[in-house]
């Protein structure tokens, strides 16, 4: 029986086989905390000190989030969400006419729109990538790399089937080939070890409310430095040098806080969200990213063994460990992860696959009411 040290820590009743991660992740209890601490001061804005709310926080969560990237806090922009991450990307790099973009087939919208409106403004084409039976992500990505290509966008999963991508490979190979590499993480940053001195992407940016276990609307963007003198999506207060001194703010300056600052959000400091978001990095932080590899893989491993008798099929080439997306058999009913959720089970259901995500929470007990469940539903 697989057992979680950490299931304390996060607000899960036992009749609940929560295995979602992947859509949405619970906030553990210190973070919920943190956040309801947070909106209470906000009741009384007087007791907060401007450093705090405003700075000292934020660059603390920087720091926490360039941990995950092995990069430094310079090295790390405060976002909204992936896509803001994206267009920054895209605002900062520039293609020329003919040259392709690469993405890959079924890749999540946002990390494919982008790329649509780029290569419209600068006269490049999209070229989605499918992989054959059999074949990895990696091998259909290095097959269609060469001297035409001027940017591959991915991440390090496939989100839909769980294939991982050999990134430190793709990374080499774009470069060899003069292409940029923008990454979308928000699949498994936390949950896989990622060094950006190793993979070398140009932008690569993370969601913070999935594996990251953080409240909505905030994530984390890496900029290489060759880019951190770029230009911002837009132009705010805070990412001025200087803006720490609220009494010279319409000195108005030129230059910008140092490194990835610059291409921060509007409002960056959160100062509700941005306390939940620091605590919930705080416990990853602690357990480690090893730790939360080999536990989700175990929990993975188990959960297959449990699907297999009802003929669910894990049969993804090089499949993230912590990433399980099972192939349904045609009798599956649509509607299953309805049916699932009913039972207590929650997972999601993409067309003809069932995506089913633990994390540090999940424990033997999810997977015997997880094969409960199947059994009820498929008989």
């Amino acid at each position: 029986m697989i057992i979680s040290p950490w299931r304390d820590q996060f607000d899960l009743p036992r009749d609940i086989a929560y295995l979602n991660a992947a859509q949405i992740g619970p906030m553990p209890r210190r973070a919920v905390q943190a956040g309801q601490a947070a909106y209470q001061a906000k009741a009384r804005p007087w007791s907060r000190t401007v450093a705090g709310e405003f700075f000292d926080t934020p660059e603390a969560l920087r720091k926490a989030a360039a941990g995950l990237f092995h990069a430094t806090p310079d090295d790390i922009a405060l976002v909204p969400a992936a896509s803001y991450g994206l267009a920054v990307a895209a605002r900062n790099l520039k293609l020329k006419a003919g040259q392709e973009i690469l993405v890959l087939d079924g890749q999540f919208p946002s990390n494919v729109y982008t790329w649509r409106e780029m290569a419209k403004r600068d006269g490049a084409t999209v070229k989605t990538i499918a992989r054959r039976q059999g074949e990895s992500w990696t091998e259909a990505l290095l097959a269609q790399i060469g001297p035409q290509t001027a940017l591959a966008a991915c991440g390090a999963i496939q989100w839909i089937d769980g294939g991982a991508i050999d990134l430190e490979t793709v990374g080499a190979e774009a470069r060899a080939n003069g292409a940029s590499l923008v990454l979308d993480l928000t699949q498994s940053l936390g949950v896989m070890d990622f060094n950006v001195q190793a993979v070398k992407p140009d932008f690569a940016v993370a969601a913070g409310y999935k594996w990251l276990l953080g409240p909505y609307s905030l994530g984390y963007l890496y900029v290489a430095p060759q880019h951190q003198a770029g230009e911002p999506l837009e132009e705010n207060w805070i990412n001025r040098e200087g803006s720490e001194d609220f009494s010279q703010l319409i000195n108005y300056r030129d230059g910008y806080q140092p490194g990835a600052r610059r291409f921060d959000m509007g409002e960056r400091s959160n100062h509700q969200l941005a306390p939940a978001a620091l605590e919930a990095l705080a416990v990853l932080g602690e357990i480690g990213v090893e730790a939360a590899v080999s536990h989700c893989a175990a929990v993975n491993d188990a959960l297959i063994e449990a699907a297999a008798p009802f003929g669910l099929r894990a049969d993804t080439p090089d499949r993230a460990g912590h990433y399980l997306s099972l192939s349904l058999p045609g009798e599956a009913p649509a509607d299953l992860a309805k049916q699932l959720m009913a039972r207590g089970v929650h997972v999601s259901q993409r067309g003809p696959r069932l995506r089913v995500s633990p994390h540090l929470y999940s424990d033997g007990e999810d997977v015997a009411r997880f094969a409960e469940a199947l059994r009820a539903v498929l008989g």
